[in-house]
């Protein structure tokens, strides 16, 4: 799976254990999600709240992209971390939604459990740090009934600003 041709930062994350992990984690989510290859996750888009949302990919580069420039400058998050969390904040969107008539909407499991639990549990079931769980689990409103680690937090914020801006803000 060429994972780095569609995520150019994913190279930044130096411990190949972590990296390795992030690619087995979206080969979970696109094998269950019945999307077949990778290249469908252009055709995605990153929310079915806006109507011509951009993909799924731009919207997770665009937070990937900003969490690596915040991570540079702070000092005290990890950037493997915080770049895994990135990679994988919506991982959980492969299963929720689905393909039906060449639309994309919610899947049958999206209607009963949101895409943060879905990709916390992939991300759990390979092995990958509680902090990149909690990244995943925590990055959208399920978010505000646990603690956030400092690199979920910046996903948090990083997430929102995608989604404000992408909605033309209020």
């Amino acid at each position: 799976m060429d994972l780095e041709r569609l995520f150019p930062l994913l190279k930044e994350i130096k411990n190949d254990e972590v990296r390795e992990k992030v690619k087995r984690c979206y080969e979970i989510a696109i094998q269950r999600g019945g999307w077949g290859k990778i290249e469908k996750l252009k055709d995605i888009p990153f929310t079915l709240l806006l109507p011509n949302a951009y993909s799924y990919v731009k919207h997770v580069n665009n937070v990937a992209e900003m969490a690596y420039n915040i991570g540079k400058i702070r000092k005290d998050v990890d950037m493997d971390i915080l770049l895994a969390g990135a990679f994988l904040h919506d991982v959980g969107k492969l299963l929720e939604y689905e393909e039906e008539n060449g639309k994309i909407v919610k899947s049958k499991l999206g209607k009963y459990v949101r895409h943060p639990v879905i990709g916390a549990g992939i991300a759990m079931e390979v092995g990958l740090d509680k902090r990149i769980v909690n990244i995943i689990a925590s990055h959208s409103k399920e978010g505000e009934f646990v603690e956030r680690c400092n690199e979920a937090i910046i996903i948090h914020h990083c997430d929102f600003i995608d989604f404000e801006i992408a909605r033309g803000g209020k």
